[in-house]
């Protein structure tokens, strides 16, 4: 798979930020600068429109349940987040994530894709088309009691909103591991991939450890911590009075506040790390009685993230630490100081169970 050299019909624009030349994707919306690695808007002027395309999940054609799982995991190895160093901590991430889903939750292994960049399987390597071909796998054919299941682990990013459909002026967006040759996944196409197809009784729940994850999901209300401690929903329909919601089911983002100063926290070389998001949420998940709530949830994974991470996956009870037992630290490559939860409708977070 090439990642380098100029593809056909591309055409080239300049960094908003270091004004270094940028080559422009046919039918992307945003590009990522590998120099100063901030994300600039493509004009719809310079869009290019992107030929035809056949079936979007051929490589994921495999078993399908009421089950299913979509689980990213990006290091941004071998120079890919240059001038960063390498995470060390999103493979750890996805692997503890499956048996989370596998043994507590009994999502069949099979319906749980895993994108990493450690894999041999070009199909399985976390670029921008094969974490789309997941995105459209996982919520095709979606009907009344399925649950569906999206994480990421990796590096976000934040570009300015075009469009008027952001309350903050800002986009959201996931970095794939080709993010300086295809640009970043903004949070409108992931809204429209994986939240308005969900038909009236599907859920979704997305897990999303990346700095700018807030509301990469594009949903209308926001529930997070006020400044007397208690948790209160925001309205986030966009001002334009577009429709950021599903088809009748039901999404739901547990991610994180950022402030953008503290992104990156790199473990060193001998060490293997696991994110402090998706750390808080699976310790969270197996330390609580089934039928918590999600108000609860977020309580546990607050007091996780602020007492430092708790401790490693080795002080967990059950199988989930087990595929990274050892000497291991928790690494706050997000930045995330505070959990979050989006959501496409509002509800009482103090009596509803989560349930996946």
């Amino acid at each position: 798979m090439n990642f380098g050299g100029r593809p056909h019909g591309a055409s080239t624009i300049r960094c908003k930020y270091c004004r270094s030349s940028l080559t422009v994707i046919p039918g992307e919306r945003a590009i990522q600068c590998s120099q100063c690695n901030c994300v600039t808007r493509v004009r719809r002027a310079d869009r290019i429109p992107l030929p035809p395309m056949g079936p979007m999940t051929a490589p994921f054609l495999h078993a399908r349940s009421k089950k299913r799982a979509v689980l990213i995991g990006i290091t941004y190895a071998s120079g890919m987040r240059r001038g960063c160093g390498e995470l060390r901590g999103p493979i750890n991430d996805v692997k503890c994530m499956r048996n989370l889903l596998c043994n507590r939750f009994g999502f069949p292994s099979e319906c749980v894709i895993m994108l990493t960049d450690d894999q041999r399987d070009p199909f399985r390597l976390p670029t921008k088309d094969n974490i789309r071909m997941a995105m459209h796998w996982l919520v095709q054919g979606c009907s009344y009691g399925d649950s569906l299941v999206f994480h990421f682990s990796g590096i976000g990013a934040q570009v300015a909103d075009d469009d008027g459909d952001e309350v903050d002026g800002y986009d959201e967006a996931l970095c794939p591991m080709d993010a300086f040759q295809r640009g970043p996944i903004l949070d409108d196409e992931i809204n429209e991939a994986i939240v308005r197809p969900l038909v009236r009784g599907v859920r979704l729940h997305a897990v999303v450890d990346a700095c700018y994850s807030a509301t990469v999901l594009d949903l209308p209300f926001l529930c997070r911590v006020s400044k007397n401690g208690y948790w209160r929903w925001e309205d986030h329909r966009p001002p334009t009075g577009a429709w950021k919601g599903t088809s009748g089911g039901h999404a739901v983002l547990i991610s994180g506040y950022s402030d953008g100063n503290k992104n990156f926290a790199v473990m060193p070389e001998a060490v293997a790390s696991v994110g402090a998001m998706t750390h808080s949420f699976v310790r969270a998940v197996e330390c609580e009685p089934y039928g918590v709530t999600y108000g609860r949830l977020l309580n546990s994974m607050r007091t996780i993230m602020h007492k430092g991470g708790g401790g490693g996956y080795d002080d967990l009870q059950g199988p989930i630490g087990a595929p990274i037992m050892g000497n291991h630290q928790v690494a706050n490559f997000s930045g995330v100081q505070e959990p979050n939860l989006s959501s496409s409708e509002m509800f009482d977070i103090y009596r509803k169970p989560f349930v996946l």
